[in-house]
C-alpha cells in the first residue's frame, strides 16, 4: 500500500534504529521522508539507501534539544518540498542509572531529548502541521512510560511518561485544527542496541516479562506509525498504542 503518497514526513532519530526502519516503512507507503538525526554519516546513508530502493529521502542534521535547530529543519523542508505532514518524534536517549545514581547534568540531558525534544518538534512544525490537511503527528513513548518498569532510568521513565500526557493534551488543542496526534508505547524492540545482551540473563528476563514470548522487531514499531499516519487513522487522536507483545496487560 502507498497510504502516503505525496506525503512528507520528518523523523528524528533517523539515522539507526527504530527511527531509520520507520523512515524506510513511510518511504515504502509513498511518503518523502526528512531523515533526521545528529549522527550525520548514519542519517546520510539512511537516506541514501531510501533513494537506491526508489524513495524520496532528504538528510537534515538536527538537534532535537536545539530550538533554532528545529526551526532551520522545518524551514529548509518547508522551501525544498513547500509542505510538513507527518512528524514522527522518535529521537530518544536512555539510561540504567538508579536516582541515586544519577547527576543532574545526566537527568537534564535525557529530559532535554525525550521531552523537550518533543516539545520543541510540535511547536515548531505547527503551523507547517496544521496547514497540511492531513496533519499526523507520532511521538514515541515506551511501556516505561506507563509503569516503574525496574526501579532504575528515573529520567527515562519521568521523560516519557510526560509524552503520553503532552500527546493528549496538545491532541485535544489540535482536535478542530487538522492535526491528530497520538503516541508510540513500544515494549523490549530487538534493535542493534539490545544485540550485546543476547544469551545474557537480560534478554532472556526481557524475552520472559513479554506475554508473547518474544522481543519486538523495528518493523513492528515502524507499521504501527504508519497507520497513524495515515487517513486509515482519520478518526484517531490523543491514542497510546501499546506495541508491546503484551507486557502492559499483565
Amino acid at each position: 500500500m502507498r497510504r502516503l503518497q505525496e506525503r512528507v514526513a520528518l523523523i528524528t532519530g533517523a539515522a539507526s534504529g527504530i527511527g531509520r526502519v520507520t523512515a524506510e516503512r513511510l518511504a515504502d507507503e509513498g511518503a518523502m521522508v526528512v531523515v533526521t538525526d545528529v549522527q550525520d554519516n548514519a542519517g546520510e546513508q539512511t537516506s541514501a539507501d531510501i533513494r537506491d530502493t526508489g524513495g524520496d529521502a532528504l538528510y537534515v542534521h538536527l538537534d532535537v534539544t536545539n530550538e533554532a535547530g528545529w526551526q532551520g529543519a522545518v524551514e529548509r523542508v518547508l522551501a525544498e518540498r513547500g509542505r510538513l505532514d507527518i512528524l514522527v518524534n522518535n529521537a530518544g536517549l536512555g539510561d540504567l542509572a538508579t536516582i541515586e545514581e544519577t547527576s543532574l547534568a545526566d537527568w537534564e540531558r535525557t529530559v532535554a531529548i525525550d521531552q523537550t525534544g518533543v516539545f520543541l518538534g510540535m511547536k515548531t512544525c505547527a503551523d507547517a502541521l496544521k496547514a497540511s490537511g492531513h496533519g499526523s503527528v507520532i511521538n514515541i513513548s515506551s511501556i516505561f512510560g506507563t509503569s516503574g518498569g525496574f526501579g532504575t532510568s528515573p529520567a527515562y521513565h519521568a521523560a516519557k511518561g510526560a509524552v503520553r500526557t503532552l500527546t493528549k493534551n496538545v491532541a485535544l488543542h489540535w482536535a478542530t485544527q487538522g492535526v491528530r496526534v497520538n503516541s508510540v508505547n513500544p515494549g523490549f524492540i530487538r534493535t542493534p542496541i539490545l544485540d550485546q545482551a543476547k544469551g545474557t540473563e537480560v534478554w532472556d528476563a526481557m524475552t520472559a516479562m513479554t506475554p508473547m514470548g518474544r522481543l519486538g522487531e523495528p518493523h513492528e514499531i515502524a507499521a504501527a506509525v504508519a497507520y497513524l499516519a495515515s487517513d486509515d487513522a482519520s478518526f484517531v487522536t490523543g491514542l497510546e498504542l501499546y506495541v508491546d507483545g503484551g507486557y502492559i496487560a499483565r
